[in-house]
């Protein structure tokens, strides 16, 4: 179920509502939300504490009547609340929003093991790198196309040793795509054309975390572009809203295997965020994040078990 979406009331500052708007407050100022529920609810009986937004610091309280939002407003409004670290809070009243029909709700659990989203064919490996070794050199724009680059063939090594692979010795990477991705900076939901890629798909995250979300839409719900793009991505995701949602947590130095089900069948998609909420907690991403994608071109048509999602097969 999808968290409502709040706003100041229109109107005079005085118009009163059951919820409060509460800043200088959150995860990300070191109070989680059942401290601040604890707190709130001795005025009354509480619908629940939500975020106000990515910052971390603004969240809101939903009481069951205004009394209760009224009497909690007039005791912490600009005063420091011992009870939250001495911190004063900044409140004011809110309304829920109405969300439009075909809004996609950003709010979904994110997992820190690949197991807990039961996506088949999804792997993550933590520390696939040592610290020292994600410290690698720039790329030379100006290297000859060929072969890979010889400062990965300790990741190609590893990666022939992959758990979870029946023919992982068999696999052979001849592409290497690196993205860096500035703060806040996400990508776009897709899947990897099935006929430009063999079945495997390798990510490395180095430098920052971000979280990855995966959606398997209904059969025939989305449209891919044109099939010489190296990945199907919808026309307007946001449209339908008949698909099932996953997300986990990347940190840096960790591998992402993509394969299977997970590699053909669903799209996988980097929020937008500066912050992300992972288990209660508050993770800021890095100044900058970069990722290492290793892939294996296809020489043929694809011949997947997911002909509904294939290019090569409609």
């Amino acid at each position: 179920m999808g968290l409502p979406r709040f706003g100041r009331p229109k109107g005079f500052e005085g118009d009163s509502s059951p919820n409060l708007y509460v800043a200088n407050c959150g995860p990300a100022v070191g109070l989680s939300y059942d401290s601040i529920a604890s707190v709130f609810s001795a005025f009354g009986e509480l619908k629940g504490v939500f975020a106000a937004d990515d910052s971390g610091a603004r969240v809101i309280v939903s009481y069951r009547d205004e009394s209760s939002a009224t009497a909690a407003l007039e005791a912490f409004d600009g005063h420091p609340c011992p009870d939250l670290g001495g911190r004063s809070l900044h409140i004011r009243y809110s309304v829920i929003q109405p969300t439009s029909q075909g809004q996609v709700n950003d709010s979904v659990p994110v997992s820190l093991m690949a197991s807990e989203l039961n996506i088949p064919g999804l792997y993550l490996l933590q520390d696939f790198v040592s610290i020292k070794e994600e410290e690698t050199r720039n790329v030379n724009t100006r290297r000859k196309l060929g072969e890979l680059p010889s400062f990965v063939s300790l990741i190609l090594e590893r990666i022939s040793s992959f758990p979870n692979l029946d023919d992982s010795a068999n696999i052979v990477l001849d592409q290497l795509t690196v993205n860096e991705y500035p703060t806040g900076v996400g990508l776009s939901p897709h899947v990897d054309t099935h006929s430009a890629f063999e079945g495997f798909i390798f990510s490395l995250s180095l430098a920052g975390p971000c979280i990855m979300e995966f959606r398997q839409y209904a059969e025939c719900a989305w449209l891919p572009n044109h099939t010489s793009s190296p990945s199907m991505k919808m026309q307007s995701p946001e449209d339908d809203k008949s698909f099932l949602r996953r997300a986990i947590y990347l940190p840096p130095r960790s591998m992402l295997l993509l394969s299977g089900e997970a590699r053909y069948a669903w799209h996988h998609y980097i929020p937008h965020h500066k912050i992300d909420l992972v288990k209660d907690s508050v993770i800021r991403r890095g100044s900058r994040r970069v990722s290492f994608t290793f892939r294996k071109v296809r020489t043929g048509p694809c011949q997947c078990e997911f002909p509904q999602y294939c290019d090569s097969q409609r």
